[in-house]
């Protein structure tokens, strides 16, 4: 089972502020189901040593918090542009931010890197993705997002699993702080993991007596790269390249379980875009094209797998490989993404919301997040500009425009 199935990177939601959600008005609360679903979780905690008392001292002032609701339908991994997607999480500013990290946590770096052989830039593209480097850590309490999403929606049985795991970390001392705060869907820590692989992979890496993913760096990115290698992670291998495809490329051959080895699809006319040779020819990759044989194509590796089983999603993982390969000194991708309006960076999303601002849209703080209020307005500022379609979405075509316009 994977780290978190379908659920998103934290900064993601943070970048593109859960729009979904802010558009779906959440079901009522009925306080007297909760309370009964509560009680009938009771004896799932009993099961995993949490005595009748811990559960009522950690459960006794809980509300159900039902706008969590609407985001279980809302991940940018699933409903978000790829160039989007990419275009906010890998920037310069992560780049370079990435880096810094690199450099003050060196020596961490390569303590970890010994023990679980995953390099320190794959960790650190993890990290960096996952919560901007500690610096969004999430602000819903866990034990109430949590314990709603364990009554109510779809996907109880998962959420419930992970309520008990929760409840059983704080028990067992590996948590001290009850108000301990994290995503919507209960994930949490600077490498935000769910309750349950928390217990399962955490490491005490800086001897300290705990597992601390909250407190702890050091705790943290040796989880991550503990993570990694019980999802096979092979030490000194690639993830995979971007690739050349021949003309007249089958779509149908595509696809990450789809698997030949190296000398097949050399064979067959795939040859990395950067000239490099690919690895030896009996080793077993597959071909993907997520975005259609007119967008980026990537040849990729075991290596790869590891990294999409931390989140189940083709965008999430190429986020961490390329955001991995940037901090090695790579130039990033070559081939242009099938589009003519391509995503922004958080740099120039905030300079989007400073144009929309001057115009005299009531968009709020410039923060970088693209909420309702600021769709709205660009879709204001697209029918005023004649631009189709005129749907709100934040991209080069829009920013150009008021860029054009700045001074009108």
């Amino acid at each position: 089972m994977t780290h978190r199935v379908h659920r998103l990177a934290l900064s993601a939601l943070m970048t593109f502020a859960g729009v979904a959600a802010a558009q779906t008005a959440p079901p009522p609360a009925d306080p007297a189901a909760f309370a009964r679903c509560l009680d009938g979780i009771r004896g799932d905690a009993a099961k995993q040593g949490i005595p009748a008392d811990a559960f009522a001292r950690l459960t006794g002032d809980l509300q159900p918090d039902m706008s969590v609701l609407p985001l279980l339908d809302s991940q940018p991994e699933f409903t978000t542009p790829l160039w989007d997607y990419l275009a906010g999480l890998v920037d310069e500013q992560r780049v370079t931010d990435g880096r810094a990290m690199l450099a003050e946590h060196r020596d961490l770096l390569a303590r970890v890197s010994a023990q679980y052989g995953v390099d320190a830039e794959t960790v650190v593209a993890v990290w960096g993705v996952e919560s901007d480097f500690g610096r969004i850590s999430g602000k819903r309490p866990l034990r109430v997002s949590l314990a709603t999403l364990a009554c109510n929606g779809r996907r109880q049985a998962f959420f419930r699993s992970e309520f008990v795991a929760l409840l059983k970390l704080l028990h067992d001392g590996d948590l001290r702080d009850p108000h301990t705060t994290g995503s919507w869907a209960g994930a949490f820590g600077h490498t935000q993991f769910m309750p349950s692989t928390y217990a399962r992979i955490a490491v005490d890496f800086d001897g300290d007596g705990r597992r601390d993913l909250v407190g702890s760096i050091p705790d943290a990115l040796a989880s991550t790269a503990h993570y990694l290698k019980r999802g096979g992670w092979q030490t000194g291998r690639p993830w995979g390249y971007e690739v050349r495809l021949p003309a007249g490329f089958d779509v149908a051959q595509a696809g990450r379980t789809n698997r030949r080895t190296v000398a097949d699809w050399t064979a067959r006319g795939v040859t990395r875009v950067d000239g490099g040779a690919l690895p030896a020819g009996d080793t077993r990759a597959a071909v993907i094209v997520p975005t259609g044989v007119r967008g980026p194509a990537f040849i990729v590796f075991r290596n790869y797998d590891a990294i999409y089983s931390y989140n189940a999603a083709e965008s999430y993982a190429l986020a961490i490989a390329t955001l991995a390969d940037r901090l090695r000194g790579g130039a990033g991708l070559k081939t242009p993404w099938p589009t003519d309006d391509p995503g922004l960076s958080r740099a120039q999303r905030r300079e989007l919301q400073t144009l929309l601002l001057a115009r005299g849209h009531d968009i709020g703080e410039v923060d970088g997040m693209i909420g309702t209020a600021t769709r709205r307005a660009i879709q204001a500022e697209q029918r005023r500009l004649g631009l189709r379609p005129d749907d709100g979405r934040a991209g080069q075509r829009i920013l150009a425009a008021l860029r054009g316009g700045a001074s009108n």
